[in-house]
């Protein structure tokens, strides 16, 4: 399962398309083989591996608390819908570097993502919210060490967190083999550290930021596992658009088909390796709830209960059409 990019209304929508994909798999998705996770994605993957379940998900966006868990109030305080007014320095100067020594190894959504200021706003309820989740649920989830003594609580199957190193542009899939070590908490917020507007984070001798800044979804690191079937979920990217009047929303439609299309070619490469791919993106109706700002947290209820009923309709409809 590939859980995408998307902010607090992203989020929301994977949320209320998770039941429909767990009565399709006909199995708790805290069992499916590899989970994906990138930027809000990295938190539902670790909210899945560590107990939580669709239902329990849903009732968490509608209010209900969960022991020990910081409430979606106190992670959208902290993101805000806005960012803070960012410091007076470039986001990452040996990243620059990087590019004009090897242009053709930076990715240039990578490259570009240099050039923002250097964010301001940290994580602490979002690591704060992840740690509560392994050190409350973690035995009842299989947990293991991993990469030595220092780094542990990682979910025991496949859960792999995407994140971009900030100095040389690799896009960096923490929980696999080939990966730094990293505590589950540390790869969640860099993974979730949008460049401009969040800090970045610091693990080892590198800084990271948002998985989402290199690929929304990141579904092509599957290729060569040799699955079955694989199920994407991408809030940042569309194929249809609801003909906004806003020019920002018109903006934001342009960049979701441009990500779509990304997007496209990703899974054309994960389909050659044999594998099946069901994508769920945002259709009109989600769209029209969502808006333009991703990060606005008062369309939440909103864009989650339109989730809840245009997902299910939506997944019938990809499973009964040829793949596109």
């Amino acid at each position: 399962m590939v859980l995408g990019a998307g902010g607090t209304l992203g989020a929301a929508w994977m949320i209320g398309a998770l039941g429909a994909i767990q009565e399709r798999v006909g199995r708790p998705l805290a069992d499916v083989d590899v989970i994906v996770g990138t930027s809000a994605g990295s938190i539902l993957a670790a909210s899945l591996r560590y107990g939580m379940t669709p239902e329990t998900l849903v009732a968490h966006q509608r209010g209900a608390t969960a022991p020990n868990l910081p409430d979606l109030h106190a992670l959208e305080r902290e993101s805000g819908r806005l960012p803070s007014l960012p410091r007076f320095a470039l986001g990452s100067p040996r990243l620059l570097a990087h590019a004009v020594r090897t242009p053709h190894r930076v990715h240039p959504n990578v490259m570009m993502s240099a050039w923002a200021p250097r964010g301001r706003t940290e994580h602490h309820t979002l690591s704060r919210f992840v740690h509560a989740l392994v050190h409350t649920r973690g035995p009842h989830a299989g947990g293991r060490e991993s990469h030595g003594p220092r780094v542990r609580h990682w979910p025991a199957r496949r859960t792999w967190i995407m994140a971009v190193d900030y100095d040389t542009g690799r896009r960096v899939a923490f929980g696999r083999a080939d990966a730094p070590p990293a505590p589950l908490a540390d790869a969640v917020v860099a993974s979730c550290s949008i460049p401009g507007w969040h800090a970045p984070k610091r693990i080892g001798e590198s800084t990271y930021v948002d998985g989402g800044v290199r690929s929304v979804a990141s579904a092509d690191i599957l290729c060569g596992e040799r699955l079955d079937e694989v199920y994407v979920l991408a809030p940042m990217a569309s194929h249809e658009t609801d003909n906004p009047l806003s020019p920002l929303a018109r903006a934001e439609r342009f960049i979701r088909g441009m990500f779509a299309q990304s997007l496209d070619r990703e899974i054309a490469r994960l389909r050659a390796s044999g594998t099946t791919v069901v994508a769920l993106l945002p259709g009109r109706e989600d769209l029209a709830a969502i808006g333009a700002n991703l990060m606005d947290g008062r369309r939440r209820q909103q864009v989650l209960e339109t989730s809840l009923a245009t997902s299910p309709r939506r997944l019938h409809q990809r499973l009964s059409v040829p793949a596109r």
